[in-house]
């Protein structure tokens, strides 16, 4: 199923961004190659995943520009495919960040999250917060006004929404 034209729109950057990410196996690959796995054996074995489920998402995720495939030899053995994130794959980071962040506050055991993000500046917990383009961060109380963009459909109503 074509998300991007069936949920909100071909208009729509959220429904774009979960066409790339819409099964669960894309987004916990894009997850790993970030924490540095890049060879398909240690994916398959660190997600516990078929290998032929393995090999499809890989080749939706490098045809959509998210991965790259490269290629390496071990002395005495036999070429191997290893896998990067690519630019677009990269800023990825922060959506994956947010999910980690909601994951955390609302998903946790009593026991706490399983891995706490740490600037390695000063160890102390990093937190993703929003800033507008002149630089004012924005609290829980403050409102921001979504409105038609350069790339919105031309005739379409102007979304009359604020983001929650």
């Amino acid at each position: 199923m074509d998300t991007s034209q069936t949920v909100a729109g071909p208009a729509c950057s959220v429904a774009r961004t979960m066409a790339l990410l819409s099964d669960p196996w894309a987004v916990l690959i894009v997850r790993d190659l970030g924490r540095g796995i890049h060879r398909f054996d240690d994916l398959a074995r660190d997600l516990g995943i078929a290998r032929t489920v393995l090999s499809r998402r890989l080749s939706t995720l490098v045809g959509s520009g998210i991965v790259e495939r490269s290629e390496y030899r071990e002395p005495g053995s036999r070429t191997r495919p290893e896998y990067h994130l690519t630019r677009r794959g990269r800023d990825l980071g922060v959506v994956l960040a947010a999910m980690m962040d909601f994951g955390d506050r609302h998903l946790a055991g009593p026991e706490g999250p399983p891995v706490v993000r740490r600037h390695a500046g000063c160890g102390a917990p990093v937190r993703l917060v929003s800033v507008c383009a002149d630089g004012h961060r924005l609290g829980a109380g403050d409102r921001v006004l979504l409105e038609p963009g350069p790339g919105a459909t031309p005739g379409s109503p102007a979304p009359d929404l604020e983001e929650p």
